[in-house]
């Protein structure tokens, strides 16, 4: 444990958010600038930062990364697995919304894709689970756009 000020703080996982974007009737992806998973496609999404709520953290990870503004739909998940990011223990909140505005790669993207649902590639970290765990709210989603 650390301290802080003469307090024990517990060491804790980290905190992101992750989102699964549906714009023109596809899912988004970023591709990955940086390590881990360099080059390959993943969600848009990044580290919560202190003071920051997790719905304004995706808000903000997603305009910086995809140039979209989002409205959030729901909760897809969270996930939890200690050894689901090669950096450590992080622990991601992953929200389904839709787009609007001009795709536009940025931050820490290199790139950007629009993919259909069966059009998924291999992708970082855990996100092809994450993607398969939300297809039926994708689906139900995309039918009324």
């Amino acid at each position: 444990m650390k301290t802080h000020e003469g307090r024990f703080i517990p060491e804790t996982p980290l905190l992101t958010v992750d989102a699964l974007i549906l714009y023109e009737g596809k899912l988004v992806l970023i591709r990955r600038l940086n390590p881990p998973f360099k080059d390959h496609f993943a969600l848009p999404g990044g580290f919560v930062e202190v003071g920051e709520t997790v719905e304004a953290a995706v808000v903000r990870e997603a305009k910086e990364e995809t140039g979209l503004d989002i409205t959030l739909l729901k909760i897809a998940g969270v996930y939890s697995d200690p050894s689901r990011d090669p950096r450590g223990h992080i622990v991601s909140i992953c929200f389904l919304a839709k787009g609007s505005g001009k795709l536009k790669a940025g931050s820490d993207a290199k790139d950007i894709m629009l993919f259909g649902l069966n059009e998924i590639p291999r992708i970082a970290f855990d996100h092809n689970m994450i993607i398969e765990n939300s297809k039926s709210d994708i689906n139900g989603i995309l039918s009324e756009m």
